[in-house]
């Protein structure tokens, strides 16, 4: 639908920061769905605006992630109302998950919750990700648990939440799904996709007869050590998160899928 988020003109009530934030977050919609990490028109991705007000961007409700545009995406406070006017509502299962973390974590900036298959199926386990193969070892010691409460609608589960995340970046939603948090949008895409492709490998083994090898805890957290630095180098997220955008770009001109 907008194969270069790039090219579109800003309109003149935007910022440059604003747009250019805008511009990215859409993208990242985009490649959410061009991996087929979508749950139809649910789930959410937020980006925090800079200032001190608080305000974040987040998809319109009821559109599907190619629909998301930087235009179109809603702009909120921590308490889910709208900043801006807009034809479209929010999500109101986002509201307690992100304001939650974007009013607690000020080296938050972007949010992602996603319910793959994998992802959601590891959620499922009592001992939830393993960190035995190449990227549950990037995880080790980063994951926080949170039970579930149902539908996340409530405030009163906020406070939980983030007792739940403390200081981590990846929050395991039991029985549910994943909530990736990072100081920006190219960085929390990478952890993202290091969290899935954890619970796709994860999954794929338990298929699998015979027992998996085990790795030292000190291997785990040399490897988790390495992996959170790597993550934070903006040189390798917004390689990755570029390159990957081009890389789906590159596939609708030729109307290809992945």
């Amino acid at each position: 639908m907008h194969a270069d988020n790039a090219t579109q003109l800003k309109p003149a009530h935007f910022s440059d920061e604003e747009w250019q934030l805008r511009v990215q977050l859409a993208d990242f919609y985009h490649l959410v769905d061009f991996l087929g990490w979508t749950e139809m028109i649910f789930n959410h991705i937020s980006a925090r605006l800079p200032g001190p007000a608080h305000h974040y961007l987040v998809n319109p409700f009821g559109l599907n992630y190619y629909e998301v545009t930087p235009e179109n995406l809603l702009k909120v406070d921590l308490d889910g109302n709208l900043v801006e006017p807009s034809p479209y509502p929010a999500n109101p299962a986002g509201f307690a998950l992100h304001s939650a973390i974007h009013g607690a974590r000020p080296d938050v900036h972007c949010i992602v919750h996603t319910h793959t298959s994998p992802v959601s199926a590891i959620t499922l386990k009592q001992d939830g990700f393993h960190h035995d193969d190449f990227y549950g070892a990037q995880l080790f010691g980063r994951v926080g648990y949170h039970d579930f409460e149902g539908i996340t609608l409530f405030a009163d589960e906020k406070e939980r939440m983030i007792a739940s995340l403390g200081d981590k970046h990846v929050l395991a939603l039991r029985n549910h799904g994943i909530a990736v948090c990072e100081k920006d949008i190219p960085n929390a895409f990478m952890l993202l996709w290091t969290v899935q492709r954890a619970a796709e490998i994860q999954y794929h083994a338990g298929c699998l007869p015979g027992s998996n090898i085990t790795l030292a805890d000190s291997i785990k957290s040399r490897c988790s050590g390495l992996a959170a630095g790597l993550i934070r180098d903006d040189s390798f997220a917004i390689k990755l998160f570029d390159a990957t955008v081009r890389k789906m770009n590159r596939a609708k001109q030729l109307g290809m899928c992945l």
